[in-house]
């Protein structure tokens, strides 16, 4: 029994001694990389000068052009990610902060997502390999129910969050191979989709007073960033718009846009605009808020 117990135990030694032997390798790759995704962009960068930085949503990276802020001398970066919610979003200003970035104005987009204070795993997952190297990721982490493992447990968040972090992501990392994700300043265009459903319900979503967005709100009020609040276009044939009014009642501040493109021919599908509503929007965002 007693060889039986020393047999389990190397064995469990080996285990772990591989653990923070491949976590150590895991972190290190990500800790070099720059343009694979927009957390690693922001993280491993140097600090930056912005006129504006645009956050959010999938509904804000393919709806804010950054070109055409650009063309109006504002130095802009579109920073919206696929997949997230505010707790992400929030997320990402802290850190923009606290590596030291200078930036006047930030947009963020503030519709659908004002109904969730939940974590998005995917977007979340990009976020791992920093939790032992950012005090702001591991404090906005804390309180989640898993923080324990993935704080303590060597190698548990490339295991938790592989889709995003695994071995496929590490690897393309390792060898540099190249995304789009940064390109056109962060603003990814879609295309028209002919079959694309121009339906959606949303009968169901209650704007929250959202603890994210108003982390968000404080954040630019300490660090004098003028915050501008958008809601963004919806296609026409949608059920429960009487949703962006409840935010509205909710957020007074917020600016309301979601009725400013019309026509399903300037939508990808009923959430998100095209490339040709998408330059229509971010022209009428210009005019009406950035034209002196």
């Amino acid at each position: 029994m007693k060889q039986f117990l020393v047999f389990i135990g190397k064995i469990l030694l080996v285990l772990l001694l591989s653990a923070f032997a491949l976590d150590f390798i895991y972190t290190t790759v990500f800790a070099q990389s720059e343009s694979r995704n927009k957390v690693e962009n922001v993280i491993n960068s140097k600090p930056q000068k912005y006129d504006l930085i645009i956050l959010g949503t999938s509904r804000a990276n393919n709806h804010f052009v950054s070109e055409l802020f650009e063309k109006e001398g504002l130095k802009t970066f579109n920073y919206g990610m696929s997949g997230a919610h505010l707790f992400e979003t929030s997320l990402m200003l802290k850190i923009l902060v606290e590596r030291g970035w200078k930036i006047k104005n930030v947009i963020v987009e503030t519709d659908l997502n004002l109904s969730n204070e939940k974590r998005d795993d995917g977007t979340f997952g990009r976020f791992m390999p920093f939790m032992h190297s950012s005090n702001t990721i591991t404090d906005h982490f804390k309180n989640e129910p898993d923080f324990t493992q993935l704080y303590y447990v060597p190698f548990y968040r490339y295991i938790q969050f592989d889709a995003k972090v695994g071995f496929r992501a590490w690897y393309k990392t390792l060898i540099s191979e190249p995304t789009n994700t940064l390109d056109n300043k962060g603003y990814y265009p879609l295309g028209f989709n002919p079959k694309a459903n121009m339906k959606n319900n949303i009968e169901s979503l209650v704007p929250l007073r959202n603890r994210y967005f108003e982390e968000i709100k404080q954040i630019c009020k300490v660090n004098g960033i003028n915050l501008i609040a958008v809601t963004t276009p919806m296609c026409s044939n949608v059920k429960g718009m009487d949703y962006f009014k409840k935010v509205k009642a909710l957020y007074p501040e917020i600016k309301e846009y979601e009725h400013v493109v019309e026509g399903d021919e300037y939508f990808s599908s009923c959430g998100h605009l095209n490339d040709k509503g998408a330059r229509l929007f971010t022209a009428k965002i210009i005019e009406d808020l950035f034209k002196k």
